[in-house]
């Protein structure tokens, strides 16, 4: 029996650990050849494809920072190698924390040129390859629970989170007659290893009571990605879908 995303092609950003690295093991698991995107760490992309290669998938390393405009198209370009994108997981972020009276512009820019402009330059990369091949296709880009209940010292992050949710809505409407699902995941409290950028976790976050009294894992917001790219998932668009245990209800 093939694979349910057997014959796809996907693009997965900041792949080399975290939630970025269980997105591109489950996808390769169901079948896609999966391009692992890391902006600086070779080692763990490396290290994510050869575990996607060890168990039978397909996999290559595409690096480079997704805000730099030059760097998208080349990623088109090794995905177009392997058959052309069916999927694109605008994952890559960065998670600071400064107050704003304390925020340059410079730090704020850079935290909305990763998640919010460079989910804008891999849509127009890679967005026309599913358009050419006509079969449908899908996008999703990993929003987060800061900017539905406000985090203090997050004002960037949270910005650029609502901005991709606003981009996904506006695209899931232009792209539907490409048949084109385009969807904002939004994970809680996920248990993941921080970065030493990101600093501790958010101290708002420790008074928001989580009803099923835990964190969530990589994998479950793998599954929840799976869902939305695969031949389940394709009445499914224009929404931000939240997994998070009950700490923030629509």
């Amino acid at each position: 029996m093939s694979l349910p995303l057997e014959g796809r092609v996907a693009l997965v950003t900041g792949a080399g650990r975290n939630i970025g690295r269980a997105i591109a093991l489950a996808l390769a698991r169901d079948g896609a050849t999966v391009l692992v995107n890391g902006r600086r760490d070779k080692a763990a992309v490396d290290a994510v494809v050869d575990e996607i290669s060890r168990a039978g998938g397909k996999a290559v390393a595409a690096m480079g920072d997704v805000s730099d405009r030059d760097v998208p198209p080349r990623l088109a370009a090794e995905a177009e190698k392997v058959g052309g994108a069916d999927i694109l997981v605008s994952n890559a972020g960065l998670r600071r924390q400064t107050s704003f009276l304390d925020m340059s512009f410079e730090e704020w820019r850079e935290i909305l040129a990763v998640a919010l402009d460079g989910a804008f330059l891999l849509g127009r990369a890679l967005v026309p390859q599913m358009v050419a091949k006509g079969r449908g296709g899908a996008f999703v880009a990993l929003s987060g629970i800061s900017t539905h209940v406000g985090t203090p010292n997050r004002c960037h992050v949270s910005a650029s989170k609502a901005g991709l949710e606003g981009l996904m809505r506006a695209l899931a409407v232009e792209l539907a007659p490409h048949r084109i699902t385009c969807n904002a995941l939004s994970p809680g409290a996920i248990d993941t290893t921080r970065g030493a950028s990101a600093g501790p976790a958010p101290v708002g976050r420790l008074n928001r009571p989580i009803p099923l009294k835990r964190f969530g894992t990589v994998d479950e917001i793998a599954a929840m990605v799976r869902l939305l790219v695969g031949p389940e998932g394709t009445f499914i668009t224009g929404q931000t879908i939240h997994v998070n245990g009950g700490e923030f209800l629509t």
